[in-house]
């Protein structure tokens, strides 16, 4: 009886060595569980849904391509992010010109959020609106860790080897991140600085 007839989920070390026997389903299924969270990753560097949807398909290919690369026992999660990252990063430094043209295109509806059932839709929207053009104004770097600690739930650590960064800047960011988040929502929220 295998994991899935058992109604357990293989973990990921089961999985990659699964991938490196060129098991489809195994590949599949580690897809599945990342894919989101990749987009997000991706998203909070290009704010364009078409790029960061490019880097989950690159960010896949080279997965499956490099699966020998993984060694058992290493964080697959920072492994995987890792790739994320580089290609994010060469996109970024080839498209520069084309990305600003872009930049506009920031739509933070496509971001995952909890969907909920809010009475005052309209002001939910206004909200919203406001929330992407003041997270569209945080220098990049806050941004990401923003967007990888609260939309990817990701711990200081795990974003601190993902951006390659001390663990000190990671949390220094994010704390910049809430600080400029509040002092430009603060107004419109009813909130003073």
């Amino acid at each position: 009886m295998d994991d899935k007839t058992a109604g357990i989920a293989p973990d990921i070390s089961v999985l990659m060595a699964r991938v490196k026997e060129g098991n489809k389903n195994a590949f599949q299924d580690i897809t599945r569980r990342y894919q989101q969270k990749i987009f997000v990753l991706a998203y909070s560097f290009f704010r364009n849904r078409e790029d960061a949807l490019d880097i989950v398909q690159e960010t896949f290919l080279r997965l499956y391509e490099k699966a020998g690369l993984f060694r058992e026992g290493e964080d697959f999660k920072a492994w995987l992010f890792q790739i994320a990252r580089n290609l994010c990063i060469d996109s970024y430094r080839r498209n520069r010109n084309r990305r600003n043209d872009r930049a506009a295109d920031l739509r933070l509806e496509d971001l995952p959020s909890e969907a909920g059932d809010p009475a005052d839709s309209e002001r939910r929207a206004d909200l919203r609106a406001l929330f992407r053009s003041v997270l569209d104004k945080l220098a990049e770097k806050q941004r990401a860790v923003f967007v990888m600690k609260h939309y990817n739930d990701m711990p200081y650590l795990e974003i601190a080897r993902t951006l390659e960064i001390a663990l000190g800047t990671v949390k220094s960011l994010h704390f910049k991140a809430v600080r400029n988040l509040r002092k430009h929502l603060g107004p419109h929220m009813g909130m003073t600085s």
